[in-house]
């Protein structure tokens, strides 16, 4: 992570070299916990960002008060362009509270590496299976940073757009072919994987048991499914190459939609649940504070037994937010439910952050149904290894 970091002048050439930031700090007395709470909100931020590959926070083991936190970006220019954007002086505000201005930012180029088996040298590329979600270093196949959601399933999605006038044709293509094999090895097992386009929009939300990683370079290499990517690379709107190792990193690095958020009932759901998604308009630079309003509903939400909530999953990046909840009850049942509206207020919080246009109204039964109309995203597969 780069929070605090001070834009300078691009005074380097492009350089395909790794860069280390190093950024020192000193915690002011009485706000370590304060620090702590917005470093782990915006760790999840910062790793969405384009380019980045790891960070760490360490504290001094000599004087409490100092920290050092270091990160790993794939090269200087995905580095400056976010430490010099808008995004990132708006999300580092919540940090200036908690640290004295006495820090220093350091930037290093990583020339060599040492392995564990005490190999050294620079990273050479090894091409990147097609359909892996990464951020990560073209030479490194590792896998994308997500954690386990409450009930030990962890949960990713991939978002592109198709060209206007293709949806009907992308969509059945995507719902066409056979389901990969669930188990991958003796540790990871494919759970379920969910389609759902809104407009020209396309959301792939996927649960894995185990290793998200390992999962995903195992759909890649399944005949059917690289059929399927090379069938519909026509009518993508941003173009991609598989056969191009920086071309198929840069178009799913892109493409990553994080789980922000999960809210997982406790006690397990009896009978059929529904499954929904819902695409927010977003006004811009409001994506953070629609996922975080969205997460408070699912909280409460999921914590009633009896309620109709039983399992909900906020995938953001940036300004792009989409909703993935499980219903104990058909959506249009419950308009409020299936868009994460608890009353009133919650409704006029949330239509602060929304461009609902001049009609928009989420405090009636029929504002939100006609919202959820218009937002609800049209489901194309939903495949599960439950069901095999």
């Amino acid at each position: 992570m780069t929070t605090l970091s001070e834009p300078q002048p691009k005074q380097h050439q492009e350089s395909d070299t790794r860069l280390r930031v190093v950024l020192m700090l000193e915690i002011q007395d009485g706000a370590q916990q304060r620090f702590l709470d917005v470093y782990e909100q915006l760790r999840h931020q910062v790793a969405a960002v384009p380019g980045h590959v790891s960070d760490q926070l360490c504290q001094s083991i000599d004087d409490p008060r100092q920290w050092l936190i270091t990160s790993e970006w794939e090269d200087q220019e995905a580095f400056l362009q976010w430490v010099d954007s808008p995004a990132h002086r708006e999300m580092v505000k919540p940090m200036h509270g908690c640290v004295s201005d006495n820090f220093r930012s350091l930037r290093y180029a990583v020339l060599r590496q040492t392995s564990a088996d005490g190999a050294t040298g620079t990273r050479a590329p090894i091409e990147v299976p097609p359909g892996l979600p990464r951020t990560e270093p073209a030479g490194h196949v590792g896998p994308p940073r997500a954690e386990p959601g409450p009930d030990g399933v962890v949960r990713h999605a991939l978002t592109f757009t198709v060209k206007p006038g293709s949806e009907a044709e992308v969509a059945r293509i995507l719902s066409g072919y056979a389901s990969p094999k669930a188990e991958v090895d003796e540790h990871t097992r494919l759970h379920r994987t969910s389609l759902f386009m809104h407009g020209n929009r396309v959301v792939r939300a996927v649960e894995v048991v185990g290793d998200l990683g390992a999962a995903l370079r195992h759909v890649a290499m399944q005949p059917e499914v690289r059929a399927v990517e090379e069938e519909i690379n026509p009518y993508l709107e941003e173009a991609r190459q598989f056969g191009d190792p920086e071309s198929a990193r840069a178009f799913f690095a892109k493409a990553a939609l994080p789980a922000r958020h999960q809210a997982i009932a406790s006690s397990p759901a009896s009978g059929r649940l529904h499954r929904h998604a819902v695409l927010y308009p977003v006004r811009p630079g409001r994506g953070q504070a629609v996922a975080e309003l969205l997460f408070d509903h699912d909280n409460l939400a999921t914590a009633d037994p009896t309620g109709p909530v039983a399992a909900a999953t906020v995938f953001r990046r940036e300004d792009t937010v989409v909703r993935l909840v499980d219903l104990r009850v058909p959506a249009e049942a419950d308009p409020a439910a299936a868009l994460g509206v608890a009353g009133e207020h919650e409704a006029a919080e949330l239509a602060k952050l929304l461009d609902l246009g001049p009609a928009g109204d989420l405090r009636t039964v029929a504002g939100l149904s006609a919202f959820l109309a218009a937002r609800a995203m049209t489901p194309v597969t939903d495949r599960s290894s439950l069901s095999d």
